[in-house]
């Protein structure tokens, strides 16, 4: 893909520029714009929006968490601050990912490849022609490419979630939420059919008349607000001769 557009948001100069100076550095992020004032660069990003803030989050007037909750939704936030404490916030408002000040450029370079591999897979997914596709998932201090063809199911326990494959006895466990987890994945082939669990749906060996799907070993209830738009899906692939008067 092309160069991702970023701004840096953070009410002390030099973290500004210590940052510019990272993202100058690195290939493929080219910096739109920087701001010490957090409305200002609310404003900014309504009319001008860019791939990638790196968000500061205790600043005056509005914090770098509700600032999160107000960007455009293809913007991606990776957050910067000196209080680790934030850490867990950061991945409930769907950070890709959370920086420690002082922020050294290995731990910058990471957080932004980290960025780039999402809008690639963001831009693969969308192309209708793609007969392969796979997932980065961080595990312990490594990225796992998964193909989403060996996925079966996705379970999710607060902001961790278990991801299992075919073949694999143990499933894949990493901290990201299941919303993140969506995003990631074709909604054409994956649908969520409870609070804490996504199926690949050509994966689904049977449904019970108690509105429980059969993947594997798993047997997963649909929970009520999942059904409605589930069972279109299945009806709408139930041949004509089958369906119920």
């Amino acid at each position: 893909m092309t160069d991702l557009t970023c701004i840096v948001v953070d009410d002390e100069p030099l973290a500004i520029k210590m940052l510019e100076d990272y993202i100058n550095r690195t290939p493929f992020l080219r910096l739109s714009a920087s701001f010490d004032d957090p409305v200002q660069a609310l404003s900014a990003l309504k009319g001008n929006p860019v791939h990638l803030v790196f968000l500061d989050i205790q600043m005056p007037d509005l914090d770098g968490l509700n600032l999160s909750r107000m960007v455009p939704l293809e913007t991606k936030i990776i957050f910067t601050t000196a209080f680790k404490e934030y850490a867990f916030e950061s991945y409930e408002v769907n950070a890709l990912d959370f920086l420690l000040k002082p922020i050294r450029y290995h731990k910058f370079l990471n957080a932004a490849e980290k960025a780039k591999q999402w809008f690639n897979l963001i831009n693969n997914k969308n192309e209708p022609d793609r007969k392969n596709s796979s997932i980065y998932i961080r595990m312990d201090n490594q990225l796992r490419q998964v193909d989403i063809n060996d996925i079966l199911y996705v379970s999710g326990l607060k902001d961790y979630v278990r991801i299992y494959l075919k073949d694999e006895k143990r499933p894949l466990i990493t901290h990201l939420t299941m919303k993140a987890v969506e995003g990631l994945l074709p909604k054409d082939r994956f649908m969520r059919v409870h609070r804490s669990y996504i199926v690949a749906l050509n994966q689904i060996k049977a449904i019970d008349r108690n509105n429980c799907i059969y993947i594997a070993d798993e047997v997963i209830h649909v929970t009520e607000g999942y059904k409605e738009i589930f069972f279109q899906y299945v009806e709408d692939r139930i041949p004509p001769t089958q369906n119920k008067n």
